[in-house]
């Protein structure tokens, strides 16, 4: 839960004296005491603008609060620190008294002595403010880029009962929620960028172009798929109308004062001058408008960075010859670019610049923007580092949870949550993966997919290979052992899960799978003649007084072919084969003398049609004289 609190006003002071007000948003995320029930409940604490804050995550930890030392302004000695970082405890975060340095110094001490956040107690009561970096004109340390703790600044009231209960003894267990710290009404991000061309403006300058540079490829990734919609922006001032006409708002305005900019060095007499800033903003802005026009918008991206390479100040390439050839470097119209950007000199509005001032106006939840440079994410201040992993995890916390990007959950968004302890997660030691995933919201156990193999489980204690080819992968987590040159598994690809202990095992075919005595549980081998001999995973049966074991019967023969039992069964045996044979032979006879039999009658009756038989009278073959 975050709101909007307009605390102070932003006084930007031209060199000619002027000045512009704006109201000031302080981005707040959540801060949730658990323990002990005196300070037990939900605060709100103000984010700070350098560091990294877990954007989308949550981290738990206990406070500390040193003996000496107590506002962080030096490095803490041995003596300060009364704890000691152990793998798997749990975060310590540092609570500071403001006052006397800057936030950042605070920061970074702390980060020095290992705590895993700062908390900042107010020393005055009033609303919660932005912690921010030393401004320009201060000589900033090379530390501030370093810092990555997040960090936070409490109510005074908060911080001293937090102190309070500590000076007991008592542990103060708190809970810091990023989670609804930018909101993600749908499925898409969109965030603004405001950001300003001119390159010499100290360690802050050094730092935006190094964010454009390796930020780059991620926009353009996010635009070009559609999973974001961005817009650059750029600030600039009036000048005062009875200043319209000076030295000071001539050199830093264009269009008669209504569009200006400091001058970069700071000195009226050499370098370039606040116009020459205003006018490349302006290019750019154009730059973003043609491109998006021609359905590229992620050029500007291109264009800016190429600009920042091929022409900067310290070179005296900051003009228009330069940027056109980078403009028609990039396939681009010229003469489009210096039609949107029109006459600097005449008495008019320019439309770009025009809108570009009105959109500083903080509308709703956003705030104005006063700080530069300054992401806006849908339609929130980003707080924190300009640094492309830390506003990447920022953009992709934008989304709704599980439609993020394959590019949120790639390795530039990775937390190490899982180097600790793995991360409370399952892991597979013997084949070196684990359920552990860094993500942008923080680590998160979920089964992973090996070689194409998918592990179900709940990813916390247990996961399991599922599917075909899973006995591949760490023999699908099934017991397997091997002996006496023989290998046995409770794995098979036939099933797409489970564990089932191989015949002659019995046990759970995960963690073990022990021998079954099949001779000691008469299982086998229960022949009168038999002899039983277990062994790993089977079994050996044999027969007594030199008898042959014949397995499908489970039964003991005499080699010789008599006594006993056996003797018998080969005595029938031969008599049915000795019948048998008989039978064939008596049958065979008996078919021959029919065969003949038939054959023999065959023969005489044909015969008789031919010759008259023995046995048969001889007929006249004439009539009598007078017969009729």
């Amino acid at each position: 839960m975050r709101e909007k609190v307009s605390v102070f006003v932003c006084v930007c002071v031209l060199m000619f004296g002027s000045m512009c007000w704006g109201a000031f948003l302080v981005e707040k995320n959540n801060l949730k005491v658990t323990s002990p029930e005196s300070v037990k409940g939900v605060y709100e604490c103000a984010i700070g603008n350098f560091g990294v804050p877990q954007y989308g995550g949550t981290m738990v930890g206990s406070i500390f609060y040193p003996k000496s030392n107590q506002k962080g302004c030096k490095p803490f000695k041995d003596s300060d620190v009364s704890w000691k970082n152990k793998p798997g405890g749990i975060p310590v975060f540092l609570l500071a008294d403001r006052g006397e340095c800057y936030f950042t110094l605070k920061a970074w001490n702390a980060q020095k002595v290992g705590v895993a956040a700062i908390l900042v107690a107010d020393d005055r009561v009033e609303p919660l403010i932005t912690m921010d970096t030393p401004e320009n004109g201060d000589t900033q340390p090379d530390y501030l880029q370093n810092i990555s703790i997040p960090s936070a600044l409490i109510s005074k009231g908060l911080g001293d009962r937090i102190k309070e209960v500590l000076s007991k003894g008592e542990l103060v267990s708190i809970n810091l929620d990023w989670r609804e710290a930018l909101p993600h009404p749908d499925e898409r991000v969109e965030y603004e960028f405001w950001t300003n061309s001119n390159d010499e403006c100290g360690p802050k300058c050094e730092s935006q172009l190094n964010f454009l540079m390796n930020f780059k490829g991620a926009a353009q990734i996010l635009e070009r798929k559609g999973y974001t919609e961005f817009t650059p922006h750029y600030i600039t001032w009036y000048c005062p109308v009875a200043f319209i006409m000076s030295q000071q708002c001539k050199s830093q305005c264009i269009n008669y004062g209504r569009y200006c900019d400091p001058d970069p060095e700071q000195d009226f007499s050499r370098g370039y001058d606040g116009k020459d800033v205003v006018v490349q903003n302006l290019r750019q802005a154009c730059f973003f408008k043609v491109a998006k026009e021609s359905g590229k918008p992620w050029q500007w991206w291109d264009y800016v960075t190429d600009f920042s390479i091929r022409c900067p100040m310290k070179d005296k390439k900051y003009n228009k010859e330069c940027a056109d050839r980078v403009i028609k470097s990039l396939g681009y119209d010229v003469r489009k670019i210096d039609q949107c950007i029109g006459d600097i000199e005449a008495d008019v509005d320019n439309p770009v610049l025009k809108a570009e001032q009105e959109a500083q106006v903080g509308k709703g939840p956003r705030g104005d923007v006063t700080i530069l440079p300054t992401l806006v994410i849908n339609n929130r201040q980003y707080r924190g580092k300009l640094e492309k992993a830390a506003i990447l995890k920022a953009i992709c916390s934008g989304f709704e949870e599980t439609t993020e990007p394959a590019i949120c959950l790639s390795r530039d968004m990775e937390t190490n949550e899982c180097l600790q302890n793995n991360g409370g997660c399952w892991q597979d030691d013997s084949a070196n993966f684990t359920a552990c995933r860094d993500t942008f919201r923080g680590r998160v156990c979920h089964c992973p997919v090996v070689q194409g193999v998918k592990f179900v489980g709940d990813g916390y204690t247990h996961c399991e290979a599922s599917g075909p080819l899973r006995c591949g992968i760490s023999n699908g987590g099934c017991w397997k052992e091997k002996r006496h040159g023989r290998t046995y598994t409770a794995c098979t690809d036939d099933h797409i899960s489970g564990c089932s202990c191989p015949q002659g095992f019995r046990g759970d075919g995960v963690r073990d799978c022990e021998d079954v005595d099949e001779c000691k549980e008469e299982q086998a081998c229960q022949c009168p003649n038999c002899k039983c001999k277990n062994t790993w995973g089977s079994y050996e049966c044999s027969c007594k007084n030199h008898l042959l074991y014949i397995h499908e019967h489970d039964t003991c023969i005499s080699k010789e072919g008599g006594g006993g039992i056996s003797e018998v069964s080969w005595g029938i045996m031969w008599v049915v084969i000795l019948g048998l044979c008989l039978a064939g032979v008596v049958g065979y006879a008996l078919y021959k003398y029919r065969l003949r039999g038939y054959m023999d009658s065959e023969i005489r009756a044909i015969m008789a049609q031919y010759m008259p038989l023995d046995n048969q009278v001889e007929l006249p073959n004439h009539l009598p004289q007078g017969a009729v």
